[in-house]
């Protein structure tokens, strides 16, 4: 392995905040087809993410238009007590705290991205199988949400024309292709700037977007009146009782766990950027639970209210806060609200839709791929799947399309934690990570771990059953955490007689 001046690359002592391991990683020795500079562990000079960060990487998460139309979904077809459906999501909020403060660990410890720790329970050729996955799932989240980030450039834009256009081609008009485009060359613009552009991007949209969604309801409650608060109970008041209602309950739950599924898996992506484990959890914790409980008490009054003022009642409530400020009338407020959506949709979309793409593209063929062409591939493969989402892909309904999508990556997530904490007890051989050695820790079968890929293939297709087969349909909400128990199960099964445990690593003192 060489430097980019050809020289020998020398090796390097990669030293982490005390909550970490000391980690000697030669990347000389490291295999030309495993390793590279996005791959590589990150250095203790590079670690300058703190709380706020990671906060906002959740905080834009929440917030992104996406993100507000399930939640309001949920709140429309759940068929419970619209209080009971702010309850699951809020408990599905300090769950998804809990599993990337576990899935977030091993990269702090380490400092390598997720594709790099797949290899521990994958193998280091069969983890690209995983990460493949994890890539399109991720690149589909990319399109869908370049259209919803496009959706608030069509309303600024309809708003200032005063008329929307009426002709359409696969579902959207001059104005909606116009937006996509430009929402589409707006992404590519903020990655060629870099990480740490896109993240002084995120931390500008996380408070703004707050202040928009407050200005709305303030707008809508001053229109709705008193009644308002008595309108929540009625409106999402519920038909199902007893059993039903538990289990729409825990369906809610499950199906918000999907909808963060794809930054589960990959946060030690960006875990793996941070000072220690202490700023990472107490990010989490701001960012998960304590941020998505107010985003979605807005989400809650802002779409009642809407139903009250603009519908009378009428027909099924807009779930889309782009039709509401539409709705209202206002030139300004229509043009700010949909300049805030659009930055926070397109911040969270870059983060957790487009890095971690990059990152299984370049794990791929590391030795030919850079981050830049990873992302060029992601972007052009992202765009085709968002143009097709008004007339293919979303007719499926966002819930049943964040189930899915939730159900292919549980597996992985759950074999990887029980893989790192239950059968290897947090303790990893960095260098055999990159090592093509038939001796090497996790070189299994020719790089191959069948074992474990077997534990993914079956947990997968019994969890996405679950989301498409009539049968099972009672299943549907549960899809992502019956396909983590079943995908930890299954890996503790086949590995639990292997041997597994890597030598100690020192603790830093």
């Amino acid at each position: 392995m060489t430097s980019p001046n050809n020289e020998p690359a020398e090796p390097r002592i990669v030293t982490s905040s005390p909550s970490a391991v000391v980690v000697d990683f030669d990347a000389a020795s490291a295999h030309s087809s495993l390793h590279n500079e996005e791959l590589a562990p990150t250095p203790r000079d590079q670690r300058k993410w703190g709380w706020f960060e990671i906060f906002n990487v959740w905080t834009n998460d929440v917030q992104s238009l996406a993100g507000y139309t399930l939640a309001a979904s949920l709140f429309v077809t759940a068929g419970i007590n619209g209080w009971f459906v702010l309850a699951a999501i809020v408990l599905a909020g300090a769950l998804v705290m809990f599993f990337v403060n576990w899935s977030g660990r091993p990269s702090v410890a380490y400092g390598v991205p997720y594709p790099v720790v797949a290899r521990a329970s994958m193998g280091v050729r069969g983890a690209m199988f995983p990460a493949t996955i994890r890539g399109i799932v991720a690149i589909f989240w990319y399109g869908a949400q370049t259209y919803f980030a496009s959706t608030a450039v069509a309303l600024a834009i309809n708003a200032i024309l005063g008329e929307a256009p009426t002709g359409k081609f696969l579902g959207m008009t001059w104005v909606d292709w116009v937006s996509y485009t430009a929402v589409a060359a707006f992404q590519i613009w903020l990655f060629v700037r870099g990480l740490d552009g896109i993240v002084k991007f995120l931390n500008f949209a996380g408070p703004a977007v707050y202040v928009v969604m407050i200005l709305l309801l303030v707008a809508i409650w001053w229109q709705a009146g008193s009644g308002l608060l008595g309108a929540v109970g009625d409106l999402f008041a519920g038909e199902k009782q007893g059993t039903a209602a538990m289990g729409a309950f825990v369906s809610v739950v499950g199906t918000m766990i999907a909808y963060f599924s794809a930054v589960i898996i990959n946060f030690g992506d960006f875990a793996r950027f941070t000072r220690n484990e202490g700023e990472m959890k107490r990010g989490n914790l701001l960012g998960l639970p304590v941020s998505l409980t107010f985003f979605t008490l807005l989400s809650l009054f802002i779409t009642a209210g809407a139903y009250i003022v603009f519908q009378d009642g009428q027909g099924e409530p807009l779930t889309n806060p782009a039709d509401i400020v539409g709705e209202i009338g206002n030139v300004w407020l229509s043009i700010l609200a949909a300049v805030t959506f659009f930055v926070a949709t397109v911040g969270i979309n870059l983060v957790a839709n487009f890095i971690p793409p990059v990152y299984d593209i370049v794990n791929l063929k590391p030795e030919k791929l850079n981050f830049r062409i990873a992302g060029f591939i992601t972007a052009v493969l992202g765009f085709i799947i968002g143009a097709l989402w008004v007339s293919l892909i979303g007719n499926a309904g966002l819930p049943k399309f964040v189930d899915t999508l939730g159900a292919v990556l549980a597996p992985l997530y759950g074999i990887m934690v029980v893989d790192y904490f239950v059968l290897r007890r947090q303790k990893l051989k960095v260098q055999d990570l990159y090592s093509m050695e038939e001796t090497g820790t996790y070189y299994f079968n020719k790089g191959w771990n069948i074992r474990a890929l077997w534990a993914f293939t079956a947990s997968a297709v019994f969890a996405v059953a679950t989301v498409w087969v009539p049968a099972l349909h009672e299943l549907s909400g549960f899809a992502w955490v019956l396909g983590a128990i079943l995908g930890a199960g299954l890996h503790w099964l086949v590995m639990r007689n292997q041997t597994l445990e890597a030598p100690a690593d020192k603790v830093a003192a």
